[in-house]
């Protein structure tokens, strides 16, 4: 994938800043209502400390989580890494998502092995969303902790995924998300991501990233075809014993004081942990497949709780 310094051209992969946490990340997730299947993926590239990671997650409806993540040799900036293939078709608008290779199936303490081959378009729906609609002061306070720069976006996920001998046809709606800056995963006491979507014409989007005594809220809910910025957020959330979501409610504020109210059930999860730069330190992220319910509209999507464990 090409490198830009163009700011209009917002898929390009940028020139690399000088930190060694500096990174830059492409991620994508869907949900398919009728198949029941939810995945997410992610390319990170970290060019300082010689790293390029992946993630590749599936949330069947067996309840069962399929995935792989790993980490090689940063030998530039085009985003593949091991099966995992992410390319661009059109700037701002569509990409091609790729996989193929073994991931590992957990069912209870036993792992397994499964072949797994994916080939999906996503296509947008909405203009490219900027946090920095959302908020004054944003990048100041995330730049030592978390990517400075985020870009939100929904779209449309068509394609196959083949599971062993099994061929799922997929069309659904989801989530794509690019960021790049400095990122150290367990300097926030929380990050909180949140991106679902109702129909092709509503969705939203939000982080709420809490970093000491500060916290920055910003996101967008895409309502009569525009990206509306949200500028605060009230978020509570029930855990489970082991420290697992189960549920969340949120009010999403707009800058001219409308307020949406969404519920969140908490569906499956899966649980990734991440070191951080002090070998004590660690973070733990829920990736968790939501159905939502704003008003008599029921939505999904993924919901991110970063957590220090």
């Amino acid at each position: 994938m090409e490198r830009s310094a163009d700011s209009l051209d917002k898929d390009a992969v940028h020139p690399f800043g000088r930190h060694a946490d500096w990174n830059e990340s492409f991620y994508f997730n869907f949900y398919d209502r009728d198949q029941d299947i939810c995945a997410f993926m992610r390319i990170g590239l970290k060019p300082n400390k010689n790293e390029k990671n992946m993630i590749c997650y599936l949330l069947p409806s067996d309840g069962h989580v399929v995935g792989t993540r790993d980490v090689v040799s940063f030998t530039g900036p085009q985003l593949q890494v091991k099966g995992l293939s992410l390319t661009r078709k059109v700037a701002d608008k569509e990409w091609r998502l790729e996989y193929s290779g073994s991931m590992r199936r957990t069912v209870g303490s036993r792992v397994e092995r499964r072949n797994v081959v994916f080939d999906l378009s996503y296509k947008a729906l909405n203009k490219v969303f900027d946090y920095r609609e959302s908020v004054s002061g944003y990048t100041e306070l995330v730049t030592k902790v978390a990517p400075a720069e985020h870009n939100e976006q929904f779209g449309r996920i068509e394609g196959t995924i083949t599971i062993e001998d099994t061929k799922i046809p997929i069309n659904g709606l989801g989530e794509r998300d690019h960021a790049w800056g400095t990122t150290d995963w367990v300097a926030p006491s929380t990050w909180t991501w949140l991106s679902g979507q109702f129909s092709e014409k509503v969705a939203f989007n939000f982080t709420k990233l809490v970093v000491a005594k500060e916290t920055v809220d910003a996101g967008f809910i895409h309502i009569d075809g525009k990206n509306r910025p949200i500028v605060k957020v009230d978020l509570s959330t029930e855990f489970s014993k082991t420290g697992a979501p189960t549920s969340l409610k949120t009010y999403l504020f707009e800058e001219d004081g409308e307020v949406h109210e969404i519920a969140g059930a908490i569906v499956r999860t899966a649980r990734l942990p991440f070191a951080g730069n002090l070998a004590t330190s660690i973070s733990l992220m829920y990736e968790t497949l939501t159905k939502y319910r704003m008003g008599d509209a029921t939505g999904y999507g993924v919901a991110e709780y970063l957590v220090r464990g």
